[in-house]
This record gives C-alpha cells, structure tokens and sequence, in this order.
C-alpha cells in the first residue's frame, strides 16, 4: 500500500522543518506540504527537509487538502492529513494506517479525547466545539464519534466516494459525516496531542477563527442532515 502525508501549512516557518524531520522513516511514499499562502519561510524550509510543496494561494484548510490530494501520485492508495504546528506526533500516523493496511477501515480518525493531551494544548472553546458538533452527529445521523481531529488516514477509493467540496473550516466534519452517508468503514484511533511549539493556531488563536470555525461546523452538519 503507498501512502502520502499531506500537510496544509500557512506561516509555519518556525516548525515546519522540525514536524518533517519527526516524520517516521519508511512510512510515507510522498510527503507533500500545501504552502496555503504563506509570506514568510515556510515553502523554502519544507523544500529543504525533503518535502514536495504545492502552492495553494486560496486560504482555506480544505482548499489546501484538495491541493495536496490533487498533486499526489496517482499510485497513492491512502492520505495521511496531519498538520504542521508541531501539535501532531507524525510517529502516531502507524496507528491510523493500521486498519486501513489490515483491510478493516476506509477513514481513521485520530481521536485526541482518546488519547493524550497536554494541558493547553486543547482550548476550552474548542473541546465544547468538538463535543458539540460530535453529540450533533450523533443524534442526526447515529454515530458516536469523539472528535473532529484534524490528524486522519484515509483510502483514495474511500476520498472518491466521499466528493470532497468544502475549502474552509467544513472540511473535518464534512468528511466525518459524510463517510457516515456514504457506508464507510470508519475506526477511532487514540493519538497524542501537545501544545503548539510556536506561534498561534489559525482557528482557535483567535476569536474571529473560532466563531467562523464553529459556525461552518454547525452549517456543515446541517446542510448534510438536511439535503
């Protein structure tokens, strides 16, 4: 199975270079950092540590994963989708492609309330963002999820049938609901998470980023539940 690591980056220059050199050897066919826009370093410091970059000057986190999912080699059976703060560890990708090697799930979400969190590194705006969209999927369409975590394994077969649309905030939960619609087989896997080691988050760093996140999730899963 060949598999590619996308990771969408806007102003990551601070660690970028260390979240490629953390990636586990032998594990990825392609690496590919979507450069989302970004005015400082970030693309000149991917391409040095080894990374292909494409550049997606339309901000927006799904743009940027379409971008990546777009340029990967059409060999590529599976997308890992991890980003590029430093708050992912890139090792914990084995656990999310396990099921999908075993031939037992198409989408393997990396669950951080399964997991381990640093203090911090979970805003409380963002575990009730997460647990409300989460308990909404949950009497809408029957599925108890426990995140929307943004670090995910999925097959192309299972992308194909998923349609992918949203370019912004929508992405996670649109593909979370959306697998539910489709019949995908969908795991749950425990992943670590840490404090960002520099910088600030683009969504939950700010208040803007946080009230457009959260209604585009809301939006999102309406729009599903009820087309």
């Amino acid at each position: 199975m060949k598999t590619a690591l996308i990771i969408p980056a806007l102003n990551e220059e601070a660690t970028i270079g260390a979240t490629l050199d953390a990636l586990p050897r032998g594990v990825f066919d392609q690496v590919l950092v979507v450069d989302n826009g970004s005015v400082d370093q970030t693309a000149k410091i991917a391409r040095a540590h080894g990374a292909l970059v494409i550049d997606q000057p339309e901000r927006g986190y799904g743009a940027a994963c379409l971008a990546g999912i777009a340029a990967a080699d059409e060999s590529i059976d599976a997308f890992v989708f991890m980003d590029s703060d430093g708050s992912d560890r890139p090792e914990e990708a084995c656990r999310l492609l396990e099921p999908i090697r075993r031939g037992e799930a198409d989408l393997v979400i990396g669950s951080r309330e399964l997991g381990e969190a640093e203090p911090g590194a979970l805003s409380p705006h963002q575990r009730f963002g997460n647990q409300l969209a989460v308990r909404l999927v949950r009497l809408f369409f029957g599925h108890s999820y426990t995140d929307l975590g943004p670090f995910r394994a999925v097959t192309r077969a299972g992308l194909a049938r998923l349609e992918m649309a949203d370019r912004n905030y929508g992405w996670t939960i649109e593909m979370q609901v959306k697998a539910l619609l489709r019949g995908l087989r969908v795991e749950e896997r425990a992943v670590s998470y840490r404090v960002r080691s520099a910088g600030q988050s683009k969504v939950s760093g700010s208040v803007r980023g946080s009230i457009g996140a959260g209604f585009k999730i809301l939006w999102t899963v309406a729009r599903l539940r009820f087309a």
